[in-house]
Order: structure tokens, then sequence, then C-alpha cells
């Protein structure tokens, strides 16, 4: 049988269309609706159900409706929702045998964002940081990499949306852990680090999306072509280092289309040879510290 909905109210209709489903022996069903404050659902919100031990029996995203409803061997449960900009949701949940465990709706609330830096002017520590790319390579596996040597400066004000920043990076320093493909690379083949020996960003536009969410907006100038590139960025807070100091970091992702900085093998691909896909996805780990 398929018993009644947990919580404050009763679905009759979701128990009788699941009574028609042969549930497997010893098994029940979880099911739940995430809502936002205004009664919408709650998007790119995540669900993750525990054991008692603590190990993930099942997890992923919410269907348009924002609801979720999975099939569990009975038992005891925690449940984990969160989703970027809200206070994640946790409870114990029991699954009866043969039974529906259903949560009705349940509602995130949004989180308080993290503190921003001071204004003022703040720079990148390489210490702390990272800039790496993927790739794909001859259309199969992928190839990461990353460049060692770079600098920024970040200028905060007042008001975020109003600040810039400005990172060099040494093309010369690009490091994949081969170093003929990393001669390659250098080559005018493909980043010509004689003829433009720096990739640079620049961005005066900070745009909030919500949360700890960020569009970071500017130009990026490789191979000596410039385009207006976005950061889609996380805003990880400020806190203190080992020894200290103030601190303040960002994840930060983008994708970009070779073609669109005229870096293609143009020797091989005449002969029909694609030896790197057409993006490449760049990931940033950033700590910036105060400009001494």
């Amino acid at each position: 049988m398929v018993g009644s909905w947990l919580g404050n109210r009763t679905n009759r209709a979701l128990a009788g269309n699941l009574a028609a489903v042969r549930m497997p022996a010893g098994a029940g069903v979880l099911g739940c609706r995430v809502l936002d404050p205004t009664g919408r659902p709650v998007p790119d919100a995540e669900f993750v159900v525990t054991d008692a031990a603590g190990r993930k029996v099942v997890g992923g995203g919410l269907d348009p409706f924002g609801s979720f409803l999975v099939t569990l061997p009975a038992g005891e449960y925690r449940l984990a929702v969160s989703a970027d900009g809200y206070a994640p949701y946790r409870a114990n949940v029991t699954v009866p045998d043969n039974e529906v465990a259903a949560l009705g709706d349940m509602t995130l609330n949004p989180a308080p964002p993290p503190a921003l830096p001071a204004p003022g002017d703040w720079e990148i520590e390489p210490t702390h940081s990272s800039i790496g790319f993927t790739a794909r390579h001859i259309g199969l596996a992928k190839v990461r990499g990353r460049f060692n040597t770079f600098a920024g400066i970040v200028r905060m004000a007042e008001d975020m949306e109003q600040s810039a920043m400005h990172v060099v990076i040494d093309a010369a320093s690009i490091d994949t852990n081969a170093g003929m493909r990393d001669g390659h690379l250098k080559s005018a083949d493909f980043l010509d680090v004689d003829r433009f020996p720096t990739v640079e960003f620049y961005s005066d536009r900070f745009t909030h999306r919500g949360g700890s969410r960020w569009g970071v907006t500017g130009a990026l100038s490789l191979h000596g072509v410039t385009r207006t590139v976005t950061l889609d960025t996380e805003y990880l807070g400020v806190g203190n280092g080992a020894a200290g100091e103030l601190r303040a970091a960002c994840r930060a992702t983008t994708e970009l289309r070779r073609d669109d900085f005229t870096v293609s093998w143009q020797s091989m691909l005449a002969r029909g040879i694609a030896m790197v896909g057409t993006s490449i996805t760049v990931d940033l780990d950033i700590q910036i510290v105060p400009k001494g």
C-alpha cells in the first residue's frame, strides 16, 4: 500500500497514482518540493540523501517544478537541499516500507551574502591562486594545463559593482606537464609568445547575480586579439591566512573559442587533423590580499 504524506498536508492524487506502481521489496519513496519565499521553484537547487553513516545514497537536481521523488530502501536518512544564494535545508527523514514519505513544500530562505572586501587596492596572492585550463586533445582525452606566472590588481570600490581589475599573465609560463607540447603551445602555431608575451584581462564591470554569484565582464587580450569575456564568479568571502593576514577569495570560470582569438593550427587543420577542440574552459581560483 501507499501511505499518507508525512508533514502537515495530504496529497491523495499522488498516493493514488503511486498505488499502481509496484515498488521493490523493502523499498519506499521519498518526495519533496523546494520553493523560495515567494512560492516559486528554486532554480538549480540540488538534493543529497545520506544514510546513518553519512554515506551518499542518492542525489541530483530537481525537476522544473522544484520537486524530486526517489525510491529508497526503507530506513532512516538525512536529507540536505542546497542552492546558490540560499541557506541549506537539512532534515532527518524516515522512509517506511512500501509507503511514501512526502515532506510537502519546503522553503529555502536566502542566505546572507558573505562580507565584501574593504574598499581599496588588493593584489593577487600567487602562492594561493591558480589559473588553469582544459581542452580536448584530438577530440578524445582532456588536456589540462595552467599558467605559472601571473599578477593582478583589484580596485575595490565602495559600491562593489563599480570595482575594476587588471590581470597580466606570462604566456610563456604555460605548463601542461609535457615539455614538447608546451614548446608547441608557445610557438607561432598557437600562442606565439615571442610576438605576444602576455595575456591580459581588464574589467570595470562587476554584476551581482544574487547571493555569492557575480559576473565579471571585461576585455581579454590574447594572441593580439581583444574580445569581451564574462567570468562566472563565485565569491567565497573574507578570511585570515595562517599568519593572520587578511585575504579574500573567489572561484571563476569561462569558456573561450580558439577561433575568436585566431588561435588555430592551420597547417594541421589543412590536413584534416583537429588537434585541439574548438573551445577551451578556463578555471580560476584566486586569493587577494590588501596591496602593501
